[in-house]
């Protein structure tokens, strides 16, 4: 059996098959729940979109932080820290391993390690805020990558969120953003982070089928019906890959196959950036992708019997 405060982290780029490794580990040690780190996976109705498991497809596995938010709600990596700490002290004080499964590199880490997010001023934030309405997100993100080219680096040009959150970080604290984010340092005492390795060219055909999938299930319908709710309203929820470019199309400025098509570009680069932060983590226990065992060797990474 694994140890009593053992937490397990299921991580790798977008498509690479976390969440049913994670499933596996689960179901073959028989005391673990799954904790989501997926930061659109929180949103009600964002289905599709977001690959989120039915719940057939979750084994009977009970899983924590999935639709805890009406869309247009806003979400931060530090209310997401408390969230995600809460469910995992859940666990352990139920005797259960808690599997935390996601592509949010930054949300993980900043679960996982030790991290205290700088402060915030209500005044800097609107100031630039402001600029964002007024400018846009890519010239604001030009100018995010000639003071603090680090962060530009790791934040999307589309998320005008991130960016207006890096340059408040600079002006406040006078110090890069990345400078802020988490050391590598964990918060707990017993963590085994487990990622899935899939080949660049491997993984951009497995996205291309995945966003396939996704327009064969509705994802068209889904993005309409959550518009008619609201979605459009949300700083947070509407910026999702996949679901910014459908609303592109349902407001005529893309037509549905450049919508597709950017929907498939947009989620390699975010896989490329996935892919780029995990590298640099060496705690990391890498898994191939294609191994028919590849839960037989999780649980022996865990050193479970």
């Amino acid at each position: 059996m694994p140890r009593p405060d053992q937490i397990v982290a299921i991580i790798g780029p977008t498509a690479a098959g976390k969440s049913d490794l994670a499933v596996g580990l689960a179901q073959i040690l028989g005391n673990a729940e799954i904790i989501n780190v997926d930061s659109m996976q929180i949103y009600r109705g964002m289905d599709i979109g977001t690959a989120k498991l039915s719940l057939a497809e979750r084994g009977g596995i009970a899983h924590h932080l999935l639709d805890i938010l009406d869309i247009t709600e806003p979400a931060t990596v530090a209310e997401f820290q408390v969230w995600a700490r809460g469910a995992i002290e859940d666990c352990l004080g139920r005797g259960v391993v808690p599997i935390l499964v996601g592509g949010s590199a930054l949300y993980l880490r900043a679960v996982l390690d030790t991290f205290e997010f700088p402060g915030t001023d209500p005044a800097v934030r609107e100031k630039w805020e402001a600029v964002l309405a007024e400018r846009g997100t890519e010239a604001l993100h030009s100018e995010l990558a000639q003071c603090d080219p680090a962060a530009a680096a790791q934040i999307l040009p589309t998320n005008g969120r991130r960016i207006v959150r890096a340059l408040e970080v600079l002006e406040l604290t006078g110090k890069p953003y990345a400078a802020t984010l988490p050391k590598l340092e964990y918060a707990f005492e017993n963590v085994t982070v487990i990622g899935i390795d899939v080949p660049r060219n491997v993984l951009n055909e497995r996205i291309s089928r995945r966003v396939d999938l996704m327009w064969e299930q509705g994802l068209v319908g889904e993005v309409r019906a959550l518009q008619a709710q609201g979605l459009e309203e949300g700083r947070t929820a509407s910026r999702a890959i996949g679901y910014a470019q459908v609303l592109d199309f349902l407001h005529g400025d893309r037509t549905e196959n450049e919508a597709r098509e950017a929907t498939v570009i947009g989620t390699r680069k975010f896989a490329r950036r996935q892919d780029r932060w995990f590298r640099q983590d060496p705690r990391i226990h890498w898994l191939p992708y294609d191994a028919e065992d590849k839960v037989e060797r999780a649980r022996a990474i865990l050193h479970t019997p």
